[in-house]
């Protein structure tokens, strides 16, 4: 240990804890510290502590200790007594037995009950029962009115000093009855001086006006070269400061969003409220389909529906889904409802995005992206939640094919800083050929989402005959991998502790 060093290092404050702590024997709480040293406030004191004891030149041992005061019922009691000592001596005055009437007369109303039950749980009286409630005044009740109860001694105690720490046996009633006694815990330190700072003082420790920060008034005047200046010690502890930062998810985002523009996309977005015609209908899916019962989707109340204005598009989707229509698909062999697809949903995918934009854009070429957050009817656990995000894209030429689609997400996951990615066949209602995107990840493999070719019942009603890749990929499960977080709703937990340690990069 460098004594030199650190008694250079040293600031003012520190240096008067330890001097004081010497003349009060090397022990002493902060409040007798205060009293002889020179301090303005408790917190110098305490601050000047923390920095020696983190340098280990002192230790401080604090002890929790149980402090009593009176509350707004007790300041009462102690003015017009307890209820319970009232009506005693009122029995007492009637010879000892008076009535449920007797002692009504001397209370109030909401007195009454609380006497009468602490009369019975002291013993102070018995009580019986015959054409009227009779109380009778027992020994321990006699006893009582010649001397001071031990719960009116402990009031007028609390009465000249509050916040004062008392055997928790012999308040333990008055703990029970409501705003009698306020209870607290106090934590009270103790600073003790070390062996390592026993040498600093022997070494000697003087106190003089020396320059501890650095300002531009200093430097100004030249006050620096007329005071010394206090030593940096760049191996102190110091405490963490965390900058603002955006949300790790939404860091994610603007990444994911950076890599598609990159490669050539174009971003869309489209309403949260949508119909069930463009949310399910325009794609294919049957309208009694699973995933559109009340169990799986999020239907809107206000409003209830969204008019379909387009009348030769519903005619057209409906042969569709009647017998294929203009399609050489036999389609679902049902009768189309207009009024099912009338109904108002919160969208279940941003694939709503993609086909409306498909339809008022039916000319190759596009490559369009979108990134947004969707609804369904889930259970929270540690892999779902009922709003999350999607991550969905499509590449609309005329000679685009599924080869391109692959190479497309083995890029995209490449950027992503995933090394291994595979493909394997996969179903979804509104693409042909289909298939699921793995990564390796830790040491296994994670389905991260689903691609294919929309099928020809979406691209060919809306006037499209070349191949449409499309894809949709889940944004929270790719966090989760980033982030190495096994249960999805840490995501969205207020950890400051967590968000703190993400970085910026």
């Amino acid at each position: 240990m460098d004594i030199d060093k650190i008694i250079n290092q040293l600031s003012q404050n520190e240096k008067k804890v330890l001097q004081t702590l010497n003349k009060l024997k090397g022990k002493a709480s902060p409040q007798e510290i205060l009293r002889n040293g020179d301090f303005n406030q408790e917190v110098e004191v305490m601050n000047a502590s923390s920095w020696l004891q983190s340098k280990k030149l002192i230790n401080i041992e604090d002890y929790v200790k149980t402090v009593y005061s009176l509350g707004k019922e007790g300041k009462q009691f102690l003015t017009n007594g307890f209820p319970e000592k009232k009506a005693l001596e009122l029995i007492s005055k009637k010879g000892g037995k008076a009535s449920l009437k007797d002692i009504s007369s001397v209370l109030n109303k909401q007195d009454v009950p609380i006497a009468i039950g602490w009369l019975k749980r002291k013993g102070w009286a018995t009580i019986k029962k015959d054409k009227d409630t009779i109380f009778e005044i027992t020994s321990k009740g006699k006893k009582a009115l010649s001397e001071k109860t031990e719960d009116e001694k402990i009031l007028l105690k609390l009465s000249i000093s509050s916040d004062i720490e008392l055997d928790k046996k012999n308040i333990l009633l008055l703990l029970s009855r409501k705003n009698v006694v306020r209870e607290k815990e106090v934590i009270t330190s103790t600073i003790i001086l070390t062996d390592e700072g026993r040498k600093i003082i022997d070494k000697g420790i003087e106190i003089k006006d020396e320059i501890s920060q650095i300002t531009s008034n200093i430097i100004k005047t030249g006050l620096w070269k007329k005071k010394s200046i206090r030593p940096y010690d760049i191996n102190a502890f110091a405490p963490a400061h965390y900058g603002g930062k955006a949300h790790p998810l939404l860091d994610l985002i603007s990444t994911i969003r950076q890599i598609f523009l990159e490669m050539g996309f174009e971003e869309i977005k489209g309403d949260f409220v949508e119909s069930c015609f463009w949310n399910m209908d325009m794609l294919f899916i049957p309208q009694d389909h699973p995933a559109r019962e009340m169990q799986d989707t999020l239907y809107c109340k206000t409003p209830s529906k969204i008019k379909i204005k387009d009348s030769k598009l519903i005619n057209t989707i409906s042969k569709v889904h009647e017998d294929g229509g203009i399609t050489s698909s036999t389609g679902w062999g049902y009768k189309f409802s207009k009024e099912e697809g009338e109904k108002a949903l919160l969208r279940t995918h941003t694939t709503v995005n993609t086909i409306r934009y498909l339809y008022n854009n039916p000319k190759p070429p596009s490559k369009v992206f979108s990134i947004g957050r969707v609804f369904r009817k889930e259970n929270i656990d540690t892999t779902h939640l009922p709003e999350f995000y999607q991550i969905e894209g499509i590449i609309h030429e005329s000679d685009s094919n599924f080869r391109q689609l692959i190479g497309i997400l083995k890029e995209f996951y490449r950027r992503m800083g995933f090394e291994k990615i595979r493909f394997r066949p996969g179903y979804f209602p509104y693409t042909e050929p289909s298939m699921e995107v793995e990564v390796f990840w830790n040491n296994k493999w994670m389905e991260l989402g689903g691609s294919g070719i929309f099928r020809p019942e979406v691209t060919e009603p809306i006037g499209i005959k070349s191949p449409v890749l499309a894809w949709g990929l889940g944004l929270e499960r790719l966090a989760m991998l980033k982030f190495e977080l096994t249960d999805i709703r840490d995501l969205y937990i207020s950890d400051l502790g967590w968000l703190r340690k993400q970085s910026l990069i």
